[in-house]
Protein backbone atom coordinates (compact mmCIF):
# COMPACT_ATOMS: atom_id res chain seq x y z
CA UNK A 1 0.00 0.00 0.00
CA UNK A 2 1.45 3.28 -0.77
CA UNK A 3 2.38 5.67 1.99
CA UNK A 4 1.15 9.26 2.95
CA UNK A 5 3.86 11.22 3.91
CA UNK A 6 2.90 14.24 5.71
CA UNK A 7 5.60 16.53 7.56
CA UNK A 8 6.16 19.21 10.08
CA UNK A 9 4.49 22.22 9.03
CA UNK A 10 2.14 20.65 6.93
CA UNK A 11 -1.56 20.33 6.58
CA UNK A 12 -2.81 17.92 3.52
CA UNK A 13 -6.33 17.80 2.10
CA UNK A 14 -6.82 13.83 0.30
CA UNK A 15 -9.13 14.92 -2.69
CA UNK A 16 -10.74 12.58 -5.04
CA UNK A 17 -13.93 11.57 -6.57
CA UNK A 18 -16.38 9.07 -4.14
CA UNK A 19 -14.91 5.29 -4.10
CA UNK A 20 -11.19 6.69 -5.00
CA UNK A 21 -9.87 5.30 -1.76
CA UNK A 22 -9.05 8.13 -0.01
CA UNK A 23 -10.35 7.17 3.79
CA UNK A 24 -8.86 3.67 3.01
CA UNK A 25 -5.12 5.86 2.56
CA UNK A 26 -6.14 8.21 5.69
CA UNK A 27 -7.12 5.56 7.95
CA UNK A 28 -3.40 3.57 6.99
CA UNK A 29 -1.51 6.69 7.60
CA UNK A 30 -3.44 7.29 10.87
CA UNK A 31 -2.65 4.25 12.33
CA UNK A 32 1.00 4.30 10.83
CA UNK A 33 1.12 7.83 12.23
CA UNK A 34 0.01 7.22 15.55
CA UNK A 35 -2.73 9.77 14.89
CA UNK A 36 -6.43 10.39 15.90
CA UNK A 37 -8.92 9.65 12.94
CA UNK A 38 -12.28 11.28 12.95
CA UNK A 39 -14.56 10.16 10.09
CA UNK A 40 -18.07 11.75 9.69
CA UNK A 41 -20.56 9.20 7.38
CA UNK A 42 -23.32 10.67 7.86
CA UNK A 43 -24.67 13.35 9.65
CA UNK A 44 -24.83 12.45 13.46
CA UNK A 45 -21.53 11.31 13.83
CA UNK A 46 -18.67 9.23 13.31
CA UNK A 47 -19.16 5.44 12.16
CA UNK A 48 -19.17 4.26 15.98
CA UNK A 49 -21.74 6.53 17.13
CA UNK A 50 -23.54 5.27 13.71
CA UNK A 51 -26.04 2.50 15.81
CA UNK A 52 -26.62 4.89 18.74
CA UNK A 53 -27.85 7.72 17.14
CA UNK A 54 -29.68 6.84 14.12
CA UNK A 55 -31.78 4.13 17.00
CA UNK A 56 -31.92 7.11 19.79
CA UNK A 57 -33.16 9.70 17.12
CA UNK A 58 -36.60 7.36 17.19
CA UNK A 59 -36.71 8.07 20.71
CA UNK A 60 -35.94 10.99 21.51
CA UNK A 61 -38.49 11.44 24.77
CA UNK A 62 -37.98 8.31 25.77
CA UNK A 63 -33.46 8.54 26.39
CA UNK A 64 -32.60 6.82 29.39
CA UNK A 65 -30.28 8.67 32.44
CA UNK A 66 -27.40 6.90 31.45
CA UNK A 67 -27.17 8.08 27.47
CA UNK A 68 -23.96 10.09 26.53
CA UNK A 69 -24.27 13.92 26.90
CA UNK A 70 -22.53 16.95 26.64
CA UNK A 71 -22.89 18.98 29.66
CA UNK A 72 -27.01 18.84 30.66
CA UNK A 73 -27.46 17.95 26.98
CA UNK A 74 -27.92 14.43 25.44
CA UNK A 75 -25.17 13.74 22.93
CA UNK A 76 -28.13 12.97 20.22
CA UNK A 77 -29.59 16.48 20.52
CA UNK A 78 -26.52 18.39 19.26
CA UNK A 79 -26.77 19.53 15.91
CA UNK A 80 -24.17 18.26 13.21
CA UNK A 81 -21.99 21.50 13.96
CA UNK A 82 -22.30 20.70 17.53
CA UNK A 83 -20.79 17.24 17.64
CA UNK A 84 -18.32 18.06 15.06
CA UNK A 85 -16.52 20.99 17.90
CA UNK A 86 -17.49 18.60 20.39
CA UNK A 87 -15.57 15.16 18.89
CA UNK A 88 -12.60 17.84 17.64
CA UNK A 89 -12.31 18.86 21.50
CA UNK A 90 -12.64 15.28 22.62
CA UNK A 91 -9.80 14.33 20.18
CA UNK A 92 -7.42 17.75 21.18
CA UNK A 93 -7.98 16.39 25.22
CA UNK A 94 -6.20 12.89 24.17
CA UNK A 95 -2.91 15.16 23.49
CA UNK A 96 -3.05 14.36 19.44
CA UNK A 97 -0.83 15.68 17.93
CA UNK A 98 -1.51 14.96 14.23
CA UNK A 99 -5.66 14.57 13.56
CA UNK A 100 -7.20 12.89 10.15
CA UNK A 101 -10.43 14.17 9.53
CA UNK A 102 -12.80 11.85 6.68
CA UNK A 103 -15.21 14.04 5.28
CA UNK A 104 -15.64 16.98 7.79
CA UNK A 105 -17.84 19.36 6.09
CA UNK A 106 -21.01 16.57 5.19
CA UNK A 107 -24.12 17.54 6.12
CA UNK A 108 -23.15 21.01 7.14
CA UNK A 109 -24.84 24.12 6.26
CA UNK A 110 -23.08 26.90 5.23
CA UNK A 111 -22.62 28.75 8.15
CA UNK A 112 -21.66 26.12 10.00
CA UNK A 113 -19.12 25.49 7.39
CA UNK A 114 -17.62 28.69 7.93
CA UNK A 115 -17.45 27.97 11.82
CA UNK A 116 -15.88 24.46 11.23
CA UNK A 117 -12.84 25.93 8.87
CA UNK A 118 -12.47 28.91 11.34
CA UNK A 119 -12.09 26.37 14.09
CA UNK A 120 -9.89 24.08 11.88
CA UNK A 121 -7.94 27.41 10.84
CA UNK A 122 -7.37 28.20 14.92
CA UNK A 123 -5.88 24.45 15.44
CA UNK A 124 -3.86 24.49 12.39
CA UNK A 125 -1.25 26.25 14.50
CA UNK A 126 -0.66 23.68 17.25
CA UNK A 127 -2.06 20.31 14.95
CA UNK A 128 -1.17 18.93 11.93
CA UNK A 129 -4.11 18.24 10.31
CA UNK A 130 -5.34 15.92 7.12
CA UNK A 131 -8.76 16.02 5.52
CA UNK A 132 -10.52 13.63 3.29
CA UNK A 133 -12.27 15.78 0.82
CA UNK A 134 -14.26 14.72 -2.26
CA UNK A 135 -14.86 18.64 -3.58
CA UNK A 136 -12.27 20.79 -4.50
CA UNK A 137 -14.73 23.78 -3.44
CA UNK A 138 -14.26 22.33 0.28
CA UNK A 139 -10.51 23.10 0.53
CA UNK A 140 -9.73 25.07 3.12
CA UNK A 141 -6.83 28.17 2.48
CA UNK A 142 -4.72 26.42 5.78
CA UNK A 143 -4.22 23.40 3.81
CA UNK A 144 -0.79 23.82 2.36
CA UNK A 145 -0.29 20.72 0.38
CA UNK A 146 -2.76 18.52 -1.73
CA UNK A 147 -2.84 14.47 -2.70
CA UNK A 148 -4.66 14.09 -5.49
CA UNK A 149 -6.57 10.11 -5.04
CA UNK A 150 -7.72 7.76 -7.78
CA UNK A 151 -8.98 4.24 -8.18
CA UNK A 152 -6.86 3.49 -5.01
CA UNK A 153 -3.47 5.40 -5.93
CA UNK A 154 -2.26 9.20 -4.58
CA UNK A 155 -0.75 11.63 -7.15
CA UNK A 156 2.25 13.66 -6.39
CA UNK A 157 1.93 15.71 -3.46
CA UNK A 158 1.66 19.38 -4.80
CA UNK A 159 1.79 22.64 -2.97
CA UNK A 160 -2.23 24.41 -2.82
CA UNK A 161 -1.74 26.99 -5.35
CA UNK A 162 -0.16 25.10 -7.78
CA UNK A 163 -3.08 22.46 -7.49
CA UNK A 164 -5.87 24.64 -7.82
CA UNK A 165 -4.22 26.18 -10.70
CA UNK A 166 -4.38 22.91 -12.49
CA UNK A 167 -7.55 22.12 -12.29
CA UNK A 168 -9.50 25.48 -11.55
CA UNK A 169 -10.03 28.45 -13.83
CA UNK A 170 -7.17 31.12 -14.10
CA UNK A 171 -6.70 33.63 -11.32
CA UNK A 172 -7.91 36.75 -12.43
CA UNK A 173 -6.22 38.30 -8.75
CA UNK A 174 -4.10 36.93 -6.67
CA UNK A 175 -2.31 39.00 -3.75
CA UNK A 176 0.06 37.05 -1.36
CA UNK A 177 0.71 38.89 2.14
CA UNK A 178 -0.57 42.32 1.13
CA UNK A 179 -0.60 44.77 3.97
CA UNK A 180 -1.57 48.38 4.02
CA UNK A 181 -1.36 50.72 6.71
CA UNK A 182 -1.43 54.06 6.93
CA UNK A 183 0.49 55.37 9.83
CA UNK A 184 -0.18 53.35 12.90
CA UNK A 185 -3.84 52.48 11.04
CA UNK A 186 -3.39 49.08 9.97
CA UNK A 187 -6.02 48.79 6.79
CA UNK A 188 -4.85 45.69 5.13
CA UNK A 189 -3.34 42.91 7.04
CA UNK A 190 -1.16 40.32 5.24
CA UNK A 191 -3.91 39.36 2.85
CA UNK A 192 -3.82 36.73 0.99
CA UNK A 193 -6.59 36.29 -1.58
CA UNK A 194 -7.45 34.51 -5.35
CA UNK A 195 -10.29 35.46 -7.22
CA UNK A 196 -10.81 32.98 -10.55
CA UNK A 197 -12.27 33.50 -13.98
CA UNK A 198 -15.79 33.49 -13.85
CA UNK A 199 -16.09 34.04 -10.03
CA UNK A 200 -19.01 36.52 -8.41
CA UNK A 201 -17.49 37.90 -5.54
CA UNK A 202 -19.24 39.76 -2.35
CA UNK A 203 -16.68 42.34 -0.43
CA UNK A 204 -18.23 42.99 2.44
CA UNK A 205 -17.52 45.03 5.64
CA UNK A 206 -18.04 48.02 8.15
CA UNK A 207 -17.38 51.35 6.95
CA UNK A 208 -13.26 51.70 6.84
CA UNK A 209 -12.14 48.26 6.68
CA UNK A 210 -10.14 48.75 3.94
CA UNK A 211 -12.83 47.97 0.95
CA UNK A 212 -11.89 50.68 -1.01
CA UNK A 213 -7.92 50.42 -1.09
CA UNK A 214 -8.52 47.12 -1.50
CA UNK A 215 -10.60 47.70 -4.75
CA UNK A 216 -7.89 50.51 -5.53
CA UNK A 217 -5.13 48.20 -5.64
CA UNK A 218 -6.81 46.38 -8.11
CA UNK A 219 -7.82 49.00 -9.96
CA UNK A 220 -4.49 50.30 -10.74
CA UNK A 221 -5.02 53.37 -8.72
CA UNK A 222 -3.06 53.06 -5.69
CA UNK A 223 0.64 53.46 -6.12
CA UNK A 224 1.37 51.25 -3.36
CA UNK A 225 0.15 47.98 -5.34
CA UNK A 226 3.79 48.06 -6.82
CA UNK A 227 5.56 47.48 -3.46
CA UNK A 228 2.58 44.44 -2.90
CA UNK A 229 2.60 40.94 -4.33
CA UNK A 230 -0.33 41.50 -6.74
CA UNK A 231 -0.60 39.90 -9.91
CA UNK A 232 -3.86 40.78 -12.01
CA UNK A 233 -4.73 38.97 -15.55
CA UNK A 234 -1.56 36.30 -14.76
CA UNK A 235 1.10 39.46 -14.68
CA UNK A 236 2.96 40.70 -11.55
CA UNK A 237 2.39 44.07 -10.78
CA UNK A 238 5.36 45.98 -11.85
CA UNK A 239 6.45 43.62 -14.09
CA UNK A 240 6.31 46.49 -17.58
CA UNK A 241 2.31 46.85 -17.60
CA UNK A 242 0.89 50.16 -17.83
CA UNK A 243 -2.00 51.56 -15.78
CA UNK A 244 -4.24 51.67 -18.95
CA UNK A 245 -3.09 47.81 -19.66
CA UNK A 246 -4.76 46.83 -16.70
CA UNK A 247 -7.93 49.39 -16.70
CA UNK A 248 -8.59 47.94 -20.31
CA UNK A 249 -9.77 44.61 -18.92
CA UNK A 250 -11.84 46.35 -15.99
CA UNK A 251 -15.57 48.17 -15.61
CA UNK A 252 -15.47 50.26 -12.65
CA UNK A 253 -18.03 52.33 -11.04
CA UNK A 254 -17.53 53.58 -7.45
CA UNK A 255 -19.12 56.47 -5.09
CA UNK A 256 -15.64 58.11 -5.20
CA UNK A 257 -15.79 58.00 -8.93
CA UNK A 258 -19.05 59.43 -9.31
CA UNK A 259 -17.94 62.52 -7.12
CA UNK A 260 -15.04 63.02 -9.05
CA UNK A 261 -16.81 62.81 -12.39
CA UNK A 262 -17.77 66.67 -13.14
CA UNK A 263 -18.13 66.65 -16.67
CA UNK A 264 -20.65 68.49 -18.38
CA UNK A 265 -20.92 66.42 -21.95
CA UNK A 266 -23.36 64.71 -23.16
CA UNK A 267 -24.39 61.34 -21.39
CA UNK A 268 -23.97 59.24 -24.38
CA UNK A 269 -20.66 60.65 -24.19
CA UNK A 270 -20.36 59.89 -20.77
CA UNK A 271 -20.67 56.30 -21.25
CA UNK A 272 -18.69 56.52 -24.45
CA UNK A 273 -15.73 57.22 -22.47
CA UNK A 274 -15.51 53.99 -21.20
CA UNK A 275 -14.23 52.19 -23.86
CA UNK A 276 -11.29 54.50 -23.45
CA UNK A 277 -10.97 54.44 -19.84
CA UNK A 278 -11.03 58.52 -19.31
CA UNK A 279 -13.28 61.26 -17.40
CA UNK A 280 -14.15 62.76 -20.43
CA UNK A 281 -14.41 62.09 -24.41
CA UNK A 282 -10.76 63.23 -25.67
CA UNK A 283 -11.02 60.82 -28.59
CA UNK A 284 -13.65 60.87 -31.29
CA UNK A 285 -15.32 57.47 -31.28
CA UNK A 286 -16.18 55.83 -34.12
CA UNK A 287 -19.83 55.58 -35.04
CA UNK A 288 -19.88 51.86 -34.33
CA UNK A 289 -18.66 52.64 -30.74
CA UNK A 290 -21.18 55.02 -30.42
CA UNK A 291 -23.86 52.85 -31.45
CA UNK A 292 -22.43 50.14 -28.89
CA UNK A 293 -23.07 53.19 -26.18
CA UNK A 294 -26.39 53.94 -27.39
CA UNK A 295 -27.01 49.89 -27.21
CA UNK A 296 -25.73 49.85 -23.51
CA UNK A 297 -27.83 52.56 -22.74
CA UNK A 298 -30.94 51.15 -23.88
CA UNK A 299 -29.90 47.74 -21.66
CA UNK A 300 -30.39 50.52 -18.52
CA UNK A 301 -33.62 52.59 -19.63
CA UNK A 302 -31.56 55.46 -20.50
CA UNK A 303 -31.26 56.12 -23.88
CA UNK A 304 -33.63 58.75 -23.86
CA UNK A 305 -30.80 60.44 -21.91
CA UNK A 306 -28.23 60.27 -24.55
CA UNK A 307 -28.21 63.98 -25.33
CA UNK A 308 -28.85 65.34 -21.64
CA UNK A 309 -25.68 67.26 -20.22
CA UNK A 310 -24.20 64.75 -17.73
CA UNK A 311 -24.58 67.45 -14.70
CA UNK A 312 -28.28 68.35 -15.39
CA UNK A 313 -28.97 64.83 -14.65
CA UNK A 314 -30.31 63.52 -11.23
CA UNK A 315 -27.92 61.53 -9.19
CA UNK A 316 -29.99 57.98 -10.07
CA UNK A 317 -29.66 58.79 -13.50
CA UNK A 318 -25.69 59.83 -13.27
CA UNK A 319 -25.15 56.29 -11.68
CA UNK A 320 -27.22 54.64 -14.47
CA UNK A 321 -24.76 56.21 -17.02
CA UNK A 322 -21.74 55.36 -15.29
CA UNK A 323 -22.83 51.67 -14.54
CA UNK A 324 -23.43 51.81 -18.33
CA UNK A 325 -19.82 53.16 -18.96
CA UNK A 326 -18.41 50.55 -17.09
CA UNK A 327 -20.14 47.67 -19.23
CA UNK A 328 -19.46 49.73 -22.39
CA UNK A 329 -16.20 47.54 -23.39
CA UNK A 330 -17.43 44.64 -22.59
CA UNK A 331 -14.80 44.00 -19.94
CA UNK A 332 -13.49 40.57 -18.18
CA UNK A 333 -13.37 41.96 -14.69
CA UNK A 334 -16.36 44.26 -13.24
CA UNK A 335 -15.44 45.73 -9.85
CA UNK A 336 -19.00 47.44 -9.13
CA UNK A 337 -18.91 49.40 -5.86
CA UNK A 338 -21.74 50.55 -4.29
CA UNK A 339 -23.54 50.18 -7.79
CA UNK A 340 -27.20 50.71 -7.07
CA UNK A 341 -26.67 54.19 -4.62
CA UNK A 342 -29.13 56.53 -5.15
CA UNK A 343 -31.57 54.60 -7.74
CA UNK A 344 -35.16 53.65 -6.78
CA UNK A 345 -36.67 50.25 -6.53
CA UNK A 346 -37.60 49.75 -10.10
CA UNK A 347 -34.23 50.77 -11.49
CA UNK A 348 -32.72 48.19 -8.65
CA UNK A 349 -34.15 45.69 -9.70
CA UNK A 350 -33.27 46.34 -13.34
CA UNK A 351 -29.73 46.42 -12.59
CA UNK A 352 -30.28 43.55 -10.62
CA UNK A 353 -31.25 41.23 -13.57
CA UNK A 354 -28.88 42.56 -15.85
CA UNK A 355 -26.00 41.68 -13.62
CA UNK A 356 -27.06 38.62 -13.05
CA UNK A 357 -27.51 38.09 -16.84
CA UNK A 358 -24.55 39.86 -18.27
CA UNK A 359 -22.10 38.00 -15.12
CA UNK A 360 -23.63 34.88 -16.15
CA UNK A 361 -21.83 34.80 -19.57
CA UNK A 362 -18.40 32.49 -19.58
CA UNK A 363 -15.90 34.18 -17.98
CA UNK A 364 -16.65 37.27 -16.81
CA UNK A 365 -15.84 37.98 -13.09
CA UNK A 366 -17.24 39.93 -10.94
CA UNK A 367 -16.50 42.43 -7.46
CA UNK A 368 -19.24 43.97 -5.94
CA UNK A 369 -19.75 46.08 -2.71
CA UNK A 370 -22.60 47.34 -1.12
CA UNK A 371 -23.97 47.74 2.66
CA UNK A 372 -27.45 46.17 1.54
CA UNK A 373 -27.35 42.41 1.54
CA UNK A 374 -30.52 42.70 -1.11
CA UNK A 375 -29.16 44.46 -3.33
CA UNK A 376 -26.47 41.56 -4.30
CA UNK A 377 -27.71 39.68 -7.56
CA UNK A 378 -28.20 35.95 -7.40
CA UNK A 379 -24.70 34.81 -9.43
CA UNK A 380 -22.59 36.11 -6.20
CA UNK A 381 -21.19 32.77 -5.24
CA UNK A 382 -18.28 33.65 -3.39
CA UNK A 383 -17.51 36.45 -0.16
CA UNK A 384 -14.65 38.38 1.65
CA UNK A 385 -15.21 39.92 4.64
CA UNK A 386 -12.86 42.60 5.69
Amino acid sequence: MEVLDVRKGEHVALVGPNASGKSRLASAFAGRAGAKFITFRDSYGSYGDRNFFMQQRWNLFTLENDAPSVGDRPLVTLSSGELRKYQLRRALESGTKVLVIDNPYIGLDPQARKDLTRQLTELSATTTLVLVLSRVAEIPPFITHVVPVADGQMGEKVPLEAYLDAVLPPAVIRMRGVTISYGERMILDALDWTVREGEHWALTGANGSGKSTLLSLICADNPRAYACDIELFGRPRGSGETIWDIKRNIGYVSPELHRAFQVDAPALDIVASGLFDTEGLFRHPSGEQYACARRWMAEFGIEDLAETPFLRLSSGQQRLCLVARAFVKDPRLYVLDEPLHGLDEPQRRRVKALLDRFCGAPGKTLLMVTHYPEEYPACIDHSLTL
